[in-house]
């Protein structure tokens, strides 16, 4: 049986991270682009701007977990957007994904935070049912809006 481990990604990982981040995009309708999803990332990392996990498989990286920072003004406390989170295909099932929420979960409680927050597409029954089993709770109260730049 193949090991599952995860950990927090340096820069060091951009080769590892970088494929995964173009599969996740192309899960999404984007077009690959290799050279923009590493521009992406390198630019998360060299401002401090976002806290990225790798999923392995043995020694092979299966999934990525991407955590933005923010903050609560009501709570007066710190908070964070879980915004990205993908299992390649061949690690689907095995609780990979289960294991990237408990590290977001880890991380953020041990940074003292009061909430994580996650939005999905509607149509990804899948993701959602991870959430749910995971402890998620689908929000009732609030509705989210944007406004497209």
């Amino acid at each position: 049986m193949n090991q599952i481990t995860v950990r927090q990604a340096v820069l060091a990982d951009m080769d590892l991270l970088v494929p995964l981040f173009d599969s996740y995009r192309q899960f999404y309708g984007r077009t690959s682009d290799l050279a923009a999803a590493r521009e992406f990332l390198s630019a998360r990392f060299q401002h401090g701007e976002s806290t990225l996990f790798l999923a392995f498989e043995s020694e092979t990286p299966v999934g990525f977990m991407q955590l933005y920072p923010s903050f609560s003004s009501v709570s007066l406390a710190r908070t964070f957007i879980l915004n990205d989170l993908f299992v390649s295909p061949s690690g689907r099932r095995k609780g990979i994904g289960t294991q990237l929420l408990t590290a977001a979960i880890d991380y953020a409680k041990s940074l003292q935070a009061v909430r994580l927050s996650l939005a999905t597409e509607i149509t990804n029954e899948t993701a959602q049912a991870l959430y749910q089993s995971s402890g998620w709770k689908r929000d009732e109260q609030f509705y989210a809006y944007h406004f497209t730049l």
